[in-house]
């Protein structure tokens, strides 16, 4: 029977995930030349270039993706194989933790989160950044440990969690001139608004459904956080939408008030993903149900309980 090195399982995993010797090198702890050696290896084993270089880049080819979805199975079964079952020491567990997500879903986490952990876990360190303006392959890159958003992921390695819902709706200050009374369609079209966008996005959905009845609405700024966008609302007459029950606390603080919207919007989703390389690790799996609890205190939790591992999802 032939010998197979099932560290080339792994490597393989890597340089078709990441799509370049040097990302699957750091990736792996490995310096580029030991990866370049260990690509040429998988070549002989498999009798295929498995990466080919098209400009600047490189490209699996059809039978590297034929490979890809059963080489990641592979090494997650081998893992978990070779991964032994333990009890999780809270009280001896020292590791730090990336967090990132959005500004209102960070601002509803951050005081509870900390307060479990510290509570429970005191050698834990957790760091919580904001959205990064473009997407970046970080959760696949080990910079960071999970992510909060609205967006289901895209890529097969990326697992997910729905743990709540939280309804849309229109805040602006309490003396501004159209607060009183309900708002419908003519009366939103009247108002001048600014948008929550870390992309710069000026157009969502609300533009959409204004859009099929005929209907436009001025957009005047976009802010890159909802806490940003709630302090222009509050010291002028510009509106905005947020999420209901997550921007609450900020709202109330600035003494704005809430509306309905006269526009038939699907909530907004609150979404747990991270890197299937955690689905068994027993610290990030507490993390993820601490992070999970304090969310679903913190919006309707009605979709608790659906999660994905590694399951394409579509993402806008």
């Amino acid at each position: 029977m032939a010998r197979v090195d099932l560290n080339l399982l792994v490597a393989l995993d890597a340089l078709l995930e990441e799509n370049s010797v040097t990302a699957a090198a750091d990736r792996l702890s490995l310096s580029p030349p030991a990866m370049s050696r260990t690509l040429a290896r998988i070549r002989r084993a498999t009798g295929d270039d498995i990466l080919v270089r098209t400009g600047r880049t490189m490209v699996p080819t059809p039978r590297a993706v034929e490979l890809r979805e059963e080489t990641r199975d592979l090494v997650r079964r081998a893992t978990a194989v070779l991964t032994p079952v333990r009890r999780l020491d809270l009280a001896g567990l020292n590791r730090h933790f990336t967090v990132r997500g959005h500004d209102a879903l960070l601002a509803a986490l951050a005081a509870p989160l900390i307060a479990r952990v510290g509570a429970t876990a005191p050698n834990i360190h957790l760091s919580l950044l904001a959205e990064s303006s473009a997407d970046r392959p970080d959760l696949a890159r080990g910079q960071v440990d999970l992510e909060i958003g609205a967006d289901e992921p895209g890529r097969p390695e990326i697992s997910s969690e729905v743990v709540g819902t939280d309804r849309i709706v229109l805040t602006l200050r309490r003396g501004h001139p159209l607060a009183k009374g309900r708002v419908g369609l003519d009366k939103l079209v009247r108002m001048t608004f600014v948008t929550v966008s870390r992309r710069g996005r000026l157009h969502n959905a609300i533009d959409d459904a204004l859009a099929e009845r005929g209907l436009r609405r001025r957009v005047i700024a976009s802010l890159p956080t909802s806490a940003a966008a709630l302090d222009v609302v509050s010291r002028s007459d510009a509106v905005a939408v947020v999420a209901e029950r997550v921007c609450r606390p900020a709202s109330a603080r600035l003494g704005l008030v809430t509306r309905r919207l006269p526009l038939e919007l699907p909530p907004t989703q609150v979404v747990l993903t991270w890197h299937h390389r955690h689905d068994s690790d027993p610290a990030h799996a507490w993390l993820r149900g601490q992070v999970r609890d304090v969310l679903r205190e913190a919006t309707d939790g009605t979709a608790k309980g659906r999660s994905t591992t590694g399951r394409p999802r579509g993402s806008a």
